[in-house]
């Protein structure tokens, strides 16, 4: 029987690493750079294709300058949300009385939780998946962040094919959406001029139909109903393809390989037209919209501050979420362009840089929206709130209306769908390269071959298209609205959650802030620790909470629709199919390290389970008992009358040597980037045994 020596520091089992505070991340660096570093006698290895270096897997890719990844962020971050949400959640919950609440939650959960995962990815060098020997058991968040990732850039994709529809169709002399007079209008459409002296609740008769003015639709909103979406009476009614879109969606999808076919090394040429692009022709739009008349009505609405809409605990919900989601932040993405940076960049500096453009560019876009809407309702006669519209309702059915109006309607459509669509694309080739990056990094044999990453990248494209099909059928509007509904929600909001948890409690926040200090030279501040290990997480809490005890069913087409029973269980195993693997990894990953044969144990009678009177022990309890008197005559671990032995906490035990001679690795910056070792420090070429040594022990909880 092995016995357990309590003159040696008891070490954990099955916990993640804590480092030893005996020695500073300056001091392992000079250390390292001066030899001194004890321990090792393995091959150093370097990186490929260099004299003096081991032989190892193919470098990884990296950022051709730091403009690119700065550019790819900015369009990752900023998207069509930024068009069609913020503007429209500003004036609902108060006009400029809203900056404060997104501002706030700005400073304390987007920045924090962006700077947090921008670190993660750097150290790591490795994508989410991979990245996560830093606590083995919660590997499964990784899965997680990849999966809701790559979920949302399925439904993403389809709305960039109905950006890229109405591009097409606005090469015209008229705009199809600009009257009645088309095959899919119906009774109930009313051209915006004459609607113009309609006022009231009217009512018109057409064909001996009365017709309310609810009921009344404009020729834009049947031209995206009935002719681009050829919606269905529910979720339920006809899977027929749409094949305009399908053939758009194709195109979309094609153009998604063709940039992302290189990874980041032609991702890094794209970003300069998909990102900057889009400002230019935000800001054309925007002189054009200040001209027009009304203009100033439709800015006056945005901005002027209601502050008693602040008492609702709505507004501040709305803010959070909005700041959450606009980031990208918990989705894997961010870890994965982080990845490709230098060891030593300041991604403290970017963490703050990319939030606030990205911000900065939603405050913007509501002036470009809000001035087309304030001439709008001039034009009709109405207040701007009943023009407003939130979602794809405001791109693709009141904006439209609004360029109808205007002179050359078509070359302000074409511009505007056209910077759509390149905020479209921007996002959208970075969530998918999300998917790429982290399968590769944790399947490096992917990318031992150039046909290996092009064939997986196309593969990964076709399936992509497969999937989305389902959404530009005749019912596909109903099961677009199910994924966006389900899937931009609760899964964002857990994987955040424990993501917090995991890094800054399981891993430890010291270990932490020790890792970034030896990767930027010094410690976060106060308020990251704060944040990071108080605010945020609670925060995110509390938004999980509020959203289910406010969970209403999905409906659609402002609430004239809802979703049958089971398609709201079918968005249930949505978002169950994107956390899943967070508990089934990490029950597994424990069971498989031990955790069963524990249980086992705990959960077996010790030597006092029997009849309370000795005399009544007979049978195998007479055995046990005679077991317990004779030691020596048996192996039971119940020889010392104890419910869990010191002896059976020293077999389950495995030293931290064995740990890293059995697993792929603990948490460290990765080996196989050789960046990090030979072409920025040479602190970092080194052998694991070294960065061991140096300090990164476990030690006793």
């Amino acid at each position: 029987m092995v016995k357990y020596d309590l003159s040696e520091p008891m070490k954990s089992v099955g916990v993640a690493p804590h480092l030893d505070r005996s020695v500073s991340s300056q001091t392992i660096v000079n250390r390292m750079e001066t030899g001194s570093v004890e321990g090792g006698g393995a091959d150093v290895v370097g990186v490929p294709g260099e004299e003096g270096t081991g032989t190892g897997d193919p470098e990884r890719a990296a950022w051709g300058n730091q403009v690119e990844f700065i550019l790819t962020m900015v369009g990752y971050a900023v998207g069509l949300g930024n068009v069609w949400r913020f503007p429209y959640l500003c004036y609902k919950n108060g006009g400029g009385a809203f900056l404060i609440p997104y501002f706030g939650t700005l400073a304390l959960v987007g920045l924090p939780l962006f700077f947090l995962e921008l670190s993660f990815g750097q150290f790591a060098s490795l994508g989410p998946i991979a990245a996560w020997s830093l606590d083995p058991l919660f590997k499964g968040l990784g899965y997680a962040m990849v999966i809701t990732n790559t979920m949302i850039g399925i439904y993403y994709n389809v709305i960039v094919s109905w950006t890229i529809f109405y591009f097409f169709a606005s090469m015209t002399s008229r705009l199809p959406w600009e009257d009645c007079g088309n095959p899919w209008n119906t009774i109930y459409c009313v051209a915006p001029d004459d609607m113009k002296n309609m006022t009231g609740n009217f009512t018109i008769v057409r064909n001996e139909t009365i017709i309310a003015r609810s009921e009344i639709k404009t020729p834009s909103e049947e031209y995206f109903y009935n002719n681009v979406l050829q919606m269905s009476e529910g979720i339920e009614g006809s899977g027929q393809i749409v094949w305009q879109l399908a053939l758009c969606l194709l195109l979309a999808w094609i153009i998604v390989f063709a940039v992302l076919i290189k990874g980041i090394s032609s991702l890094g040429k794209v970003v300069y037209f998909s990102t900057i692009f889009p400002y230019v022709l935000l800001t054309i739009l925007l002189i054009r919209g200040v001209t027009l008349e009304g203009a100033s009505q439709g800015i006056l609405f945005y901005l002027k501050p209601d502050f008693k809409k602040l008492a609702n605990a709505k507004a501040w919900s709305d803010a959070a979420t909005q700041i959450f989601f606009s980031l990208s932040v918990c989705t894997g993405g961010l870890m994965v362009m982080a990845s490709y940076n230098p060891f030593k960049n300041n991604c403290l500096r970017d963490s703050i840089l990319v939030p606030i453009i990205n911000c900065a560019t939603s405050f913007y876009a509501g002036f470009v929206i809000f001035s087309v809407l304030g001439f709008m309702a001039q034009k009709k006669g109405v207040s701007v709130e009943e023009v407003a519209a939130n979602g794809p309702g405001l791109v693709f059915v009141v904006y439209p209306e609004g360029l109808t109006t205007m002179p050359l309607p078509p070359l302000w459509s074409v511009l505007f769908f056209l910077m759509m669509m390149t905020l479209g694309f921007s996002s959208e080739f970075s969530i998918i390269e999300c998917f790429f990056s982290s399968f590769i990094d944790e399947f490096p044999v992917i990318r031992n071959s150039r046909r290996n990453c092009v064939i997986f990248r196309a593969a990964g494209c076709a399936l992509f298209y497969l999937i989305g099909l389902s959404m530009v059928t005749k019912s596909g509007f109903y099961v677009f609205n199910l994924f966006d509904s389900f899937i931009g929600g609760f899964p964002l909001l857990i994987v955040g959650f424990f993501e917090c948890v995991a890094i800054l409690y399981v891993y430890g926040y010291s270990n932490y802030a020790d890792d970034i200090e030896l990767m930027l030279g010094k410690k976060p501040s106060i308020f990251f620790r704060v944040t990071w290990c108080v605010i945020s997480p609670v925060i995110l809490m509390v938004i999980i909470i509020f959203m289910a005890a406010q969970y209403t069913k999905p409906t659609l087409l402002s609430d004239k629709y809802c979703y049958p029973g089971w398609a709201e269980g079918l968005g249930w195993l949505l978002v169950a199919f994107c956390v899943f693997l967070i508990p089934v990894w990490f029950i597994v990953g424990y069971l498989r390290g031990g955790g069963w044969k524990l249980f086992l144990e705990l959960t077996s009678p010790t030597s006092e389970w029997g009849p309370a009177n000795q005399k009544d022990r007979t049978g195998k309890y007479a055995a046990m008992k005679a077991a317990r008197d004779d030691p020596a005559a048996t192996d039971s671990p119940l020889d010392d009358g104890l419910s869990l032995p010191m002896s059976i906490v020293a077999e389950n035990y495995v030293s931290c040597d064995e740990k890293l001679q059995n697993s792929d690795g603990e948490f460290s910056p990765n080996e196989d980037n050789s960046r990090n070792r030979g072409n920025v420090n040479p602190a970092f070429t080194r052998t694991r045994n070294d960065y061991n040594n140096a300090g990164y022990h476990q030690e006793k909880l």
